[in-house]
């Protein structure tokens, strides 16, 4: 019991240790990714703001609006020549430093939107450019369409290509709030064009947003990896230690075997006129006999026993007439019949298979609680395996136990270890490569227990 709680004391802290990982990576992730929305919202917001002030600088470089000014200086600059000390040399260059400058327009601004937002490109944000009256598109970057514009498209890849940037519209409509770019053209009256620009998440937002999934995933496996390996470690040292009580149990048992061996033989060295004596001393003799099979079984676990294709029939004959002489005194009302054909054979340890079968019989003698009860023992053959069904008549288990039933240490009996149905599990499946699980039990009506091993009948071979 204390091996348990530890199991499950160890299951639920990984299973406690997952849930902070995950929700601490949650947290974690949506405040960075938040940051990152934040960020490249600025972003586009400043890119927009540049769209507005590239047709401003573009009027303003067509016309300079100091040359007027220069006009008047460049007038009042020859008087200037031989006064104030100015030679006529460093007059006629400044005339023309001032002819040069009034030539040139004022692009910084155009030159500083264009370098540092528009041609780079170093975002990596999908946006799109669509007018607010028509609804068309003007432009678009970063988003996964085949084409960079409508230039050289016949009107189905237009169509297409409007449906594709009309769908992507949408979602990102639906992520961030359209932004408006709102371009005012001198004239009389003004000219005024109105644009929505539509964004959406760059590609490292999206990958952020399934990191913690990922995490998490990787998490999981590394606890499911830890939780199977703790597991067939806790198996293998149960195991060992079945191993273990087993060959204690075989060695323990050789020594009064053999004493009792002796005995017998003196038994039968005294005078027997009627021959009770004999009677007796046969069965002291088949219940050594008995002995020497229980100690070479306990002797057989922790060992790959030799598996030999013979009839299961007679194997279950025999153990059926040993369990039904030994019957408790209301024997007599419990029918303990066997049904196998005689030409079905499997390859088993006649030894390990009989107690399999003894602890089946045992646990069915044991359910059966009223005065009059019934032991079925039926072996078909069905596609390609020996199925042998333990039937009777007793008082059922539940079916909220059906899971315990082969563990070790569950048992109904107040006196009972609980480790018959789990060893002849075993015996089954990892001696015989088969299966042996509850079929069938309801409370009060009885239950059904069905062992499966590999057939090698000659009917079957011949198929």
């Amino acid at each position: 019991m204390k091996a348990y709680t530890v199991s499950v004391n160890l299951k639920l802290g990984l299973i406690g240790f997952a849930v902070v990982i995950a929700v601490s990576s949650l947290w974690y992730t949506s405040q960075l990714v938040d940051r990152l929305r934040e960020r490249e919202a600025t972003i586009v917001q400043l890119w927009a703001r540049a769209l507005v002030e590239i047709p401003r600088a573009e009027q303003q470089s067509r016309e300079n609006p100091y040359r007027p000014d220069f006009r008047e200086l460049e007038g009042r600059l020859p008087a200037l020549r031989g006064v104030s000390g100015w030679s006529a040399e460093e007059t006629d260059r400044l005339i023309r430093a001032m002819a040069w400058a009034q030539s040139m327009p004022p692009t910084s601004n155009l030159e500083f939107i264009t370098q540092a937002f528009l041609l780079p490109n170093a975002f990596a944000i999908p946006a799109i450019i669509a007018d607010s009256l028509s609804g068309s598109f003007q432009a678009w970057r970063n988003v996964d369409v085949a084409h960079e514009s409508y230039v050289g498209l016949d009107s189905t890849e237009q169509s297409m290509l409007t449906a594709s940037l009309e769908a992507m519209k949408t979602r990102m409509a639906a992520q961030h709030d359209p932004i408006p770019i709102v371009v005012t053209f001198p004239g009389d009256p003004p000219e005024r064009l109105v644009q929505r620009l539509y964004y959406g998440e760059s590609d490292l937002v999206v990958y952020l947003r399934w990191f913690p999934y990922v995490q998490i995933l990787f998490v999981g496996l590394f606890i499911l990896v830890g939780y199977v390996g703790f597991s067939y470690v806790r198996r293998s040292e149960q195991s060992s230690l079945w191993v273990g009580m087993a060959k204690e149990a075989a060695h323990q048992l050789g020594t009064p075997i053999s004493s009792l061996m002796g005995w017998m033989e003196m038994l039968r060295m005294r005078d027997d006129p009627d021959g009770s004596l004999e009677q007796t001393c046969l069965e002291i003799e088949e219940d050594i006999s008995r002995l020497n099979r229980v100690a070479s079984r306990f002797s057989d676990i922790g060992s790959l026993p030799k598996l030999d294709s013979q009839p299961v029939g007679p194997v279950l004959e025999h153990i059926t007439e040993y369990m039904r002489k030994r019957l408790p005194q209301r024997g007599a009302f419990i029918r303990l019949q066997v049904s196998a054909p005689a030409l079905m054979e499997a390859p088993i340890n006649a030894e390990l298979f009989e107690w399999v079968i003894e602890n089946l019989l045992k646990n069915a003698i044991d359910a059966i609680e009223t005065e009059r009860g019934r032991i079925d023992v039926i072996a078909t053959e069905k596609d390609g395996a020996i199925q042998i069904d333990v039937s009777d008549t007793g008082k059922g288990i539940d079916r909220r136990q059906f899971k315990n039933v082969f563990r070790p240490g569950y048992s109904t009996k107040k006196r009972g270890w609980g480790l018959g149905l789990s060893l002849a599990k075993r015996i089954v499946e990892d001696y015989h490569g088969g299966s042996l699980t509850l079929a069938a039990s309801r409370v009060g009506e009885g239950s059904t227990f069905r062992v499966r091993i590999p057939s090698t009948s000659p009917g079957l071979r011949a198929r």
